[in-house]
């Protein structure tokens, strides 16, 4: 039996899992608030195509980014670009992990590197670095990809106002579905898991023939390109953070605040940081401007990135903080949507074999 399925938020695992499940025979439609696909975080990110460097200290995050990115490559194989010179470096100071462990832990992974001779001699208080094949997402692409498969499926400018759960069904401002998947992590509904709302400030930067470079793992930064290779992201644990609050309103609140006072003082906080270990980043880059974006974290003591979806009646939330993960989203609905199908089968009354395969006569 196929359904009536309708998805909330035009981000990465909206467009996603609506895609997937059209592909599938399912009726679809996504509704976004914005006129543009991809307008909130997904839009407003460092654009890597992960494969779990960046979590050392989280299992299940890397294992999901490692399998995904090949699943990614495969899926959307015109929507992520390589990079030239992709860098992951563990500092002397200011790390959590020592290089070799490091190593270790993304080697008992399965993940693999090449790990660099000589540390490049733009960088300095380095311990080791390695070599990735992490890719670079390309935000316009994926947009007109799914403005064009989509189609008519697409509800744009349109502000979800309800989502109702009659128990037979489920309503999107009075449309009725079978089954409503939340993609907006927690701004529109509350997730029930504890999560806080995280308003950022990435910095954007023009530079040429300039390697991605991220120091791991800790309070450190990163410098990576998006899909114009001149221009690159500045990001830091420390730095990039405009604070924690308990809802989303508040996030978008928090940046109406952001004025040029602000930026500079970002600004000059996370250039210090990178020269620290990149002596001549001030020198290398010219800053072009700011990028603002709010994340969604769970509130907890380790470094959980990976993903989960949540099912309350005919109503699927997914939180997640990587685009590599979207696969693990969409087959998770899927299963649950059989689970939950086969219980009210089963509810109707038992059917022997005989009935399950044979065509009723005319």
């Amino acid at each position: 039996m196929q359904f009536r399925v309708g998805v909330i938020g035009g981000g990465w695992y909206g467009c996603h899992i609506a895609y997937s499940l059209g592909n599938l025979g399912f009726d679809v439609a996504l509704f976004d608030r914005h006129s543009v696909l991809m307008q909130e975080a997904s839009g407003n990110n460092q654009f890597r195509l992960h494969l779990g460097f960046h979590y050392a200290r989280h299992h299940a995050t890397r294992l999901q980014s490692r399998d995904g990115f090949q699943r990614f490559i495969e899926r959307y194989p015109t929507l992520s670009g390589e990079i030239t010179k992709n860098i992951y470096a563990v500092p002397e100071q200011g790390s959590l992990l020592d290089f070799n462990t490091y190593k270790l832990v993304m080697a008992a992974s399965g993940i693999d590197y090449v790990e660099m001779q000589d540390v490049p001699d733009f960088l300095q208080s380095i311990e080791g670095c390695l070599l990735t094949r992490e890719r670079v997402i390309h935000l316009h692409r994926a947009r007109a990809f799914f403005q064009e498969n989509l189609g008519s499926n697409l509800q744009l400018e349109t502000e979800v106002q309800s989502v109702r759960d009659a128990g037979d069904h489920v309503s999107i401002n009075g449309q009725r579905f079978d089954y409503v998947v939340d993609a907006t992590w927690g701004h529109l509904r509350p997730l029930p898991i504890n999560v806080y709302f995280e308003p950022t400030l990435l910095l954007y930067y023009e530079s040429k023939d300039v390697p991605a470079l991220t120091l791991v793992d800790g309070p450190l930064f990163s410098v990576y390109p998006t899909e114009d290779p001149q221009i690159h992201t500045l990001s830091s644990v420390v730095h990039t953070s405009l604070g924690r609050y308990a809802t989303a309103a508040e996030a978008r609140a928090r940046h109406a605040q952001v004025d040029l006072s602000l930026v500079k003082e970002k600004r000059m906080a996370m250039e210090a940081q990178a020269s620290v270990n990149f002596p001549a980043f001030r020198d290398m880059f010219r800053f072009a401007g700011i990028q603002l974006g709010i994340k969604t974290k769970p509130i907890a003591t380790y470094d959980d990135r990976s993903c989960y979806v949540f099912q309350d009646g005919r109503i699927f939330s997914v939180m997640s903080g990587k685009i590599d993960t979207i696969f693990f989203a969409t087959e998770r609905i899927l299963s649950l949507m059989a689970a939950a199908n086969s219980m009210r089968s089963s509810s109707e009354g038992p059917t022997s074999f005989r009935q399950n395969i044979l065509m009723p006569t005319v």
